[in-house]
């Protein structure tokens, strides 16, 4: 195994991790914001 398979293997992990990562954050203001607008509507 090679240096460069190697770093193969750690960019793919870092690639997914961030996907990952830019999922969660992606998901988690969609539910804060829907939240927020959520409460703006019932409390005026």
């Amino acid at each position: 195994m090679t240096d460069q398979d190697e770093y193969a293997g750690m960019n793919e992990a870092r690639t997914r991790r961030t996907r990952i990562i830019a999922w969660v954050v992606i998901v988690s203001l969609i539910l804060v914001g829907g939240g927020a607008t959520v409460l703006a509507l019932l409390f005026g």
